[in-house]
């Protein structure tokens, strides 16, 4: 696996496979990589000649009082995962690669309505953090399919309608939720959990599974809902939103609807926030 960290280089190589009539499968990533994001990477293996994953922190969709700093920087051990995983590119830029003029200088992406609830509502202006910098990725790696995790349901809504409404030449992919044998969603702040927190942290997806299984016998929404956060609160979480949604966009179903729904989860357990949804089969 090739790594490089400047644009000309990413597109140098990929200018070489387009002559080839290679197509090109683009998983962009945080790094601090688990089994979650290797899974990814073999999809897009699958899907496409080549593949190319990124990592970098991107500082524009942290807030101001979160984990930007302490988010965990493993390169080494990431690049040995996703050459495992059948990576052929590591495109690993700094910030002034993606940001020449700085984060607070860039010119930044807002995609309405999708952004204004559930995480956007809670987490201020990390969504066009989040378009802004897929959106730059997209138009340097310049792939044919992108691949993201379900588990970020609502980034992937959003990046979906990014995509569609400037017209980007990019099929976006989504792949599902890779758990623990417990069920809890594999995430890179999974390791912040403490033993006792991460035994107590299962519950979030028991309680996605009783709001599924509630609605398809037909309890009232709210009810579910409220039930639900009621039930982790007992267990020591505190919930950012406890709720069910239509999974095409994220609006508020009507009462009687009981098909395309997912229930989605915002808490934190100690100092850890996790989130997670499950989609009504």
């Amino acid at each position: 696996m090739q790594t490089v960290q400047d644009a000309a280089g990413l597109r140098a190589t990929i200018r070489g496979w387009r002559s080839q009539g290679h197509t090109i499968g683009f998983v962009p990533t945080m790094g601090n990589l688990h089994a979650g994001h290797h899974s990814l990477v073999k999809l897009a293996r699958a899907r496409t000649d080549r593949v190319v994953a990124s990592i970098f922190v991107n500082p524009t969709q942290f807030g101001p009082n979160e984990d930007f700093e302490r988010y965990p920087r493993t390169l080494t051990q990431d690049q040995a995962g996703l050459a495992e995983s059948g990576c052929d590119l590591l495109f690993a830029p700094d910030v002034t690669t993606l940001y020449p003029y700085g984060a607070a200088g860039s010119v930044s992406l807002h995609v309405p309505e999708i952004t204004d609830t559930l995480e956007g509502a809670h987490r201020p202006g990390h969504f066009d953090g989040v378009a802004t910098v897929v959106c730059k990725l997209f138009n340097l790696a310049q792939p044919d399919i992108a691949i993201f995790g379900q588990k970020d349901l609502q980034q992937l809504k959003v990046i979906e309608r990014m995509v569609r409404d400037l017209s980007l030449p990019v099929k976006v992919m989504g792949a599902p939720t890779q758990r623990a044998e417990d069920g809890l969603a594999l995430s890179s702040r999974n390791q912040y959990l403490s033993e006792t927190e991460r035994v107590e942290a299962a519950q979030i997806y028991q309680t996605l599974q009783q709001m599924r299984d509630l609605t398809a016998k037909g309890h009232a929404r709210k009810v579910v809902e409220q039930a639900a956060a009621s039930k982790l609160e007992r267990a020591g979480f505190v919930p950012d939103y406890v709720v069910i949604r239509r999974m095409d966009d994220l609006s508020e179903p009507a009462e009687n609807e009981r098909e395309g729904l997912v229930a989605l989860v915002a808490a934190r357990l100690g100092t850890t926030r996790l989130i997670d949804n499950l989609p009504f089969d």
